[in-house]
């Protein structure tokens, strides 16, 4: 095995990096609970949450988008985008400049749900956020 140079292995560093994988485990369990409070599983949240929160602010997505943002194969994400479908939660409308494209945006039911669990959020985001600044 190579020489390991122990000196750059900080205690600091470490407990940093410690500390901050701890508090962002903390936020996603609370994410679950209340996104479950809103009536909305862990996944699906994070769904909604893409779909609304894409880059270029046009608040829809693509299957493939959201497969490349959430490193899931396109497979799991067509299941999970046909499941909130069904409930009633996004939709689906064709791309105007390209048939085999579908964007999918929120509807009123799952934009409520999603504000329920945002808001519910704050101040966990706030949290990991110090968290974060700690890394330096």
């Amino acid at each position: 095995m190579a020489d390991v140079d122990l000196d750059r292995f900080a205690i600091e560093d470490v407990i940093a990096v410690a500390d901050f994988r701890a508090a962002l485990r903390r936020f996603l369990r609370h994410t679950e609970r209340v996104a479950r409070k809103s009536g909305l599983t862990p996944q699906r949240y994070l769904l909604l949450l893409m779909i609304k929160g894409a880059p270029d602010r046009t608040e829809q997505s693509t299957v493939t988008e959201l497969a490349r943002r959430l490193q899931l194969a396109q497979s799991t994400v067509t299941e999970l985008v046909s499941r909130a479908e069904e409930t009633g939660l996004i939709e689906r409308r064709q791309s105007g400049k390209d048939g085999r494209v579908a964007h999918l945006r929120l509807t009123a039911e799952g934009e409520r749900r999603l504000h329920l669990s945002f808001t519910g959020l704050e101040t966990e985001r706030q949290q990991l956020r110090e968290a974060v600044d700690h890394l330096g």
